[in-house]
């Protein structure tokens, strides 16, 4: 994590991480103005808060409750040696917990992450640099030694050469990555976070067998998420973008909209429109670009190449990103390994949702397939020594796709957690099966897995295979575990070279008569491809296109962002739309208008239903006010104070809308309650002279909007390197 610190007045500092900033100071006897913990009491306060941390992990996975639970933290100096102190933590306990469950907290404080760290000793780096932005790599740490190669299967270059090859297109990018967090919780499973250290929205995990195969995955996966614009799917790029030469690609193509809204003439082939448009309502407007909003230039499309005779197809970027989402997509150390990766990520998730929709009994793989992979088998082994059965099926459907299944029960919950993994060669389908279902969780995390049902009509909704696709955490069918398999075991085979490999997956689609669409992007200098197969690869329905696409922003994004400078005839036509949209009042505003707020801001907490409350208080239509408080109140989950806010909002309506009840009559009252600023807040805002309380102002460039802004300076990193790379 990168933490950025800036000097204030006196000794007061600042440091800034994330969305967070923490303010240190000195107590006056040190010079100071005692006005902030000092840089020490932080350090010995995290301590405390991470081992109750995870007793509340520990308590929560058992439903124990901590109210009653009490935790202390003394730090026991030398009188000798100031340095050498002891940390004595206590914890009191309720008589109601049991003895086996008292060993189980103590023990979870022994994974106090800030007591690892400490007792292991930092090493602690200190040094000059010209620009704290430009040293890329520095957090990078894991990086294998430069004299070692180590090749796996599937890759055509050592891991060690992959890595540095990533990691100096990062730098070239101007891209300062950072990884956040290790795992390998048993034996050959490693997973990892790296994020951007200036824009920590851009960030991806990986997964391998090994640490380095694991970063490999990871900046990999950055990569490709870079290369095809995924990180900035569905949010605002900003005018400048915007209005700029080219909004994705210098070879996008725009499409200008027809008077009667019709499908421009040049969009998709007649394969796509048969799949995207078969009754005719697809109208151009529901393909406008959510990126820029530009609906005077028109649609945006991509050019796409199809596979089977090598035609270009224009497709639309709203299509992409709607329908998608970061389904097949790969870099590679070239472009056939790419490939490779893309076609078997897409028969993944799509026999996986066969599986799972179909509820399509598996067999399993017999042991003595399992004990040719030895170092597979030890992960699976590890996770039953922890007591969590797993069950390892073949999901090739009789040897016709790439894929395979490994399935995590937890006696604990009765929840049950299946991975699916894919690639021509059996033994990587099943290792990325294994890793997947490891990748970024805990023990702890398995206890949050969904538990399986009898229920068809849970299994099949769209919405399951979305959170499938999402972290595999969707509800699979009881079905599924039956002895009573519809295909027997086959121990196939699809490897060869890379090429061999792309061609063969290739058929597949082409046997069961799916036509595939690539588009090659190079311009960041690594091998990337993107490959949609319509009518297979999709996450989400193709009626989205229409009832729920993300260019509904272009709706509301203007408004809501010039919030402060709207008049009485714009907010009510604001409000009004919102009522009449049917958007679930719980939508939140950040994800409907497209714009990364600061999560820990009443912006970043905004839904509709509060946002119609502060509209209907400025415009002093407070019965409208009243009806959505009482709303608000029951289905909060926004944060305390902010609670506090619309309850003290409620009582004072309730006042200001009796004709026998006079506010002066309860202020002083009301003041006690919810203090005297929170009520001065209240009252303005019914009153009509304090707007949109909480909401700093802000409008189209985005002024105070830090998370949204860093991502679009991101985002130019990539721009103008692609627009380096078509002047060249």
């Amino acid at each position: 994590m990168e933490i950025k610190v800036n000097f204030l007045d006196n000794l007061r500092l600042e440091a800034k991480f994330d969305d967070f900033t923490v303010t240190a100071d000195q107590p006056i006897r040190y010079k100071g103005d005692g006005s902030a913990p000092s840089p020490f009491d932080y350090f010995l306060a995290s301590s405390a808060l991470c081992a109750a941390y995870f007793i509340k992990v520990y308590c929560k996975a058992r439903d124990i409750p901590t109210e009653n639970i009490r935790l202390s933290q003394n730090n026991i100096v030398d009188p000798e040696d100031r340095y050498n102190q002891i940390f004595q933590i206590q914890v009191e306990l309720p008589d109601d917990i049991s003895e086996k469950d008292r060993v189980g907290i103590l023990r979870s404080i022994e994974r106090c992450t800030v007591k690892k760290v400490v007792q292991t000793g930092p090493e602690f780096k200190i040094e000059t640099v010209e620009n704290l932005e430009s040293d890329a790599n520095a957090m990078l740490m894991g990086q294998p030694d430069g004299d070692v190669s180590t090749y796996i299967l599937g890759k055509d270059l050592p891991l060690e050469q992959t890595i540095s090859n990533m990691t100096g297109m990062l730098a070239d990018l101007g891209m300062k990555i950072e990884i956040s967090s290790w795992r390998n919780i048993v034996p050959n499973v490693w997973s990892l976070h790296i994020r951007d250290a200036a824009s920590p929205s851009c960030f991806t995990n990986g997964k391998g067998a090994t640490k380095e195969s694991a970063l490999c995955s990871a900046l990999g996966e950055f990569i490709e998420r870079l290369n095809c614009n995924f990180f900035y799917n569905d949010q605002f790029f900003g005018e400048e973008i915007a209005n700029s030469e080219f909004v994705h690609y210098p070879n996008e193509k725009w499409f200008e909209l027809e008077d009667d809204d019709a499908l421009p003439a040049g969009i998709l082939d007649e394969h796509c429109l048969d799949i995207y448009n078969p009754d005719g309502e697809l109208a151009g407007s529901n393909l406008i670009d959510t990126n820029s909003g530009m609906v005077e230039r028109g649609i945006c499309t991509i050019p796409y190449v199809r596979h089977s005779d090598g035609e270009t197809v224009h497709f639309p970027s709203n299509l992409i990103e709607n329908l998608f989402l970061s389904n097949g997509m790969s870099a590679g150390n070239n472009l056939q390994e790419a490939k490779v990766q893309c076609l078997s990520e897409i028969f993944e998730r799509a026999v996986k949702r066969q599986i799972i929709e179909q509820e399509i009994v598996l067999p399993d793989v017999p042991m003595q397939v399992l004990e040719k992979y030895p170092s597979i088998l030890a992960g699976i082994q590890g996770l039953e020594a922890q007591g969590f059965p797993v069950v390892v099926k073949d999901a090739s459907l009789g040897g016709q796709f790439p894929v395979m299944c490994v399935t995590l029960m937890n006696p604990r919950t009765g929840g049950v957690f299946a991975s699916f993994g894919a690639h021509p060669s059996f033994e990587v389908a099943l290792e990325r099966s294994l890793t997947e279902l490891l990748q970024g969780r805990s023990f702890e995390g398995l206890n949050d897995v969904p538990k399986p049902t009898f229920d068809s009509m849970t299994v099949t909704e769209p919405e399951n295979f979305v959170e499938h696709f999402i972290d595999s955490t969707g509800v699979i069918s009881w079905r599924f575990f039956s002895s009573n398999h519809d295909y027997d075991f086959c121990e196939w085979d699809f490897s060869g070279t890379n090429a061999e490999e792309s061609e063969s997956l290739f058929g597949i689609l082409a046997d069961i008569g799916k036509e595939a669409y690539i588009a090659e992007f190079d311009q960041l200098g690594a091998s990337v491809c993107r490959i949609l197969v319509p009518d297979y690869s999709e996450v989400y329905p193709v009626e989205d296109l229409i009832w729920d696409n993300t260019n509904k922003s272009l709706d509301y994004r203007e408004d809501i962002l010039n919030l402060h400078s709207l008049n009485d005839d714009e907010l009510a036509g604001l409000v009004e739309r919102l009522e009449e949209s049917q958007l679930d009042n719980q939508t939140d505003i950040p994800t409907l208008i497209g714009i990364v707020f600061d999560e820990n801001t009443p912006w970043g907490q905004l839904t509709i239903i509060e946002l119609k409350i502060l509209i209907y208080l400025a415009s002093g239509e407070l019965e409208n006010a009243i009806e959505l408080v009482g709303e608000f109140l029951q289905y909060n989950d926004n944060t305390v104070e902010r609670g506090l806010f619309y309850q003290a909002v409620n009582a004072v309506l309730e006042v200001t809308l009796d004709e026998e009840l006079e506010l002066e009559h309860f202020i002083h009252n009301f003041e006690r309650m919810f203090g005297k600023e929170t009520m001065d807040n209240v009252v303005g805002s019914v009153t009509g002279e304090v707007k949109f309380f909480g909401l700093t102002q802000t409008s189209m460039k985005l002024e105070g909007i830090e998370p949204h802004l860093r991502l679009i300076e991101s985002y130019k990193k990539l721009h103008q390197a692609r627009k380096a790379k078509a002047v060249s």
